[in-house]
């Protein structure tokens, strides 16, 4: 079975785990808005801090919920914008998928910024479109590399890498997929044999075209990595 549609969370957990191996073993790392702290298992190397505002419980009737969600794990409990930590206290920032759910990101970049020592890491991953999803802490559907471009440098980072996951027919096909899950849900249909036989052709024409892209990615992609450091 042809795999387009399906790749946008392995290859960025691919991303952070290589990402990470690139800060020094012993260094203080911050994951700002870590959620369940499900990345925690790449850092051994790190002193590891978890913060997050802790204010979401995975219930909601509104657009993409996880049913449950644990915020015990947490270090730190408080606003992204305003963590309690001194000034030039770490050494990295991790990131990840949370910038959507921030209703000013750019005041996070501040923030980070404030809290990273010079030549300080920082890690960041969010989506460059997407469902509504954690409502009702979903401020934005995505954002694109211009963001970063244009704020990292303002606030004293110099980006170091910027990749893009996936294409415009990668994403396509990802939602071509959920075509079933969401028709059950918002139209009260579910596919017959018919109507799933089209989508799979659909999904191996979309599959065809993603083999021969050649930079739809500037159109539409699942989201932007990005790997900064703080200038001194």
């Amino acid at each position: 079975m042809f795999r387009v549609g399906t790749t946008n969370e392995e290859v960025r957990v691919n991303w952070i785990e290589s990402t990470l191996k690139k800060i020094p073993a012993g260094a203080t790392l911050l994951d700002a808005g870590a959620g369940e702290s499900q990345f925690k298992k790449f850092c051994s190397h790190l002193k590891y801090i978890a913060q997050d505002f802790g204010q979401y419980e995975g219930t909601g009737d509104v657009g993409l919920q996880t049913g449950s969600w644990d915020n015990s794990k947490l270090d730190i409990v408080s606003d992204i914008v305003s963590i309690p930590l001194p000034d030039a206290s770490v050494d990295a920032i991790m990131c990840t998928e949370v910038f959507e759910h921030i209703p000013n990101p750019v005041l996070a970049i501040r923030e980070f910024s404030r809290l990273l020592k010079p030549g300080g890491y920082l890690l960041i991953t969010a989506p460059f479109a997407s469902l509504t999803h954690f409502a009702p802490y979903h401020f934005a559907s995505g954002l694109s590399r211009y963001f970063y471009e244009h704020h990292l440098p303002e606030h004293g980072f110099r980006i170091e890498e910027l990749d893009l996951n996936g294409n415009y027919f990668e994403f396509i096909a990802q939602e071509t997929r959920r075509v079933k899950q969401v028709g059950d849900k918002y139209a009260g249909v579910r596919l017959n044999v018919f109507q799933k036989t089209i989508q799979h052709l659909w999904l191996k024409i979309l599959g065809d075209l993603s083999a021969k892209d050649k930079g739809s990615s500037e159109l539409l992609c699942y989201g932007v990595h990005v790997f900064a450091r703080r200038q001194g």
